[in-house]
């Protein structure tokens, strides 16, 4: 008795080319706005109505600051999802991905204070995006603990930078203050976590160098 034939099945093994195509995705989503937090608004709670008393230069100044904390939101996923691609270790992978994941509701965030303050994003994410990608790439390729080690520099340095936004905000400007307060919460977690899983202390060299990059993009995005 002749048994059917049936075709043998094959399945394709999903390589870089997928990843790739995946990474396209999620910066087009990034950079297109459409990025949604998966935690409550921070400023939900404070009254959007007290915008009312911030006179026009004080909103602009606001604004450029909550411009500059988006492009910085910009940079970490960009930064994260590019080490998280080119990294071996998965338990590495997962805490690059989690931080990516809260600096997603970060993104969400500023974007819709700057929408509030009648403002916009940087019109330079796609660069700030694409040059964050590829440092995550060669960063990726110093071994897992200076790789945690970029991501502690990283954090620790927009806890800094946070830290100077409250206190240049206008002081009635209670709702941008409580987006970067939580914010800055994260990313000392985000720090700890790091340092915790085996992150190392960069050289000077290297840190003075993300310093420096770092004051470039904070006086551009701040404009443009």
């Amino acid at each position: 008795m002749n048994q059917p034939f049936v075709a043998p099945t094959f399945r394709r093994r999903a390589g870089l080319f997928d990843a790739l195509i995946g990474e396209l995705d999620v910066a087009l989503n990034v950079l297109s706005g459409h990025a949604q937090a998966g935690r409550p608004y921070p400023a939900a709670s404070c009254n959007v109505q007290a915008d009312q008393a911030l006179t026009d230069p004080e909103k602009q100044h606001a604004a450029a600051l909550m411009r500059v904390n988006h492009v910085g939101e910009v940079c970490a996923q960009a930064l994260y999802r590019g080490q998280a691609l080119g990294c071996k270790s998965a338990p590495t992978v997962a805490v690059l991905r989690a931080a990516a994941q809260e600096e997603t509701d970060h993104l969400a965030w500023c974007g819709q204070r700057l929408k509030e303050l009648k403002s916009r994003p940087s019109y330079l994410n796609p660069v700030w995006y694409a040059g964050s990608f590829a440092m995550g790439l060669v960063a990726s390729q110093l071994g897992v603990a200076r790789s945690l080690g970029f991501m502690a520099e990283t954090e620790r340095q927009v806890e800094a930078h946070l830290d100077s936004h409250l206190l240049d905000l206008p002081t009635q400007d209670q709702c941008s203050r409580a987006i970067v307060l939580q914010m800055r919460d994260d990313e000392i977690k985000h720090r700890k976590t790091a340092q915790s899983h085996g992150g190392v202390a960069l050289a000077k060299p290297i840190r003075y160098f993300m310093i420096l990059i770092s004051k470039f993009m904070t006086k551009t995005a701040y404009r443009i």
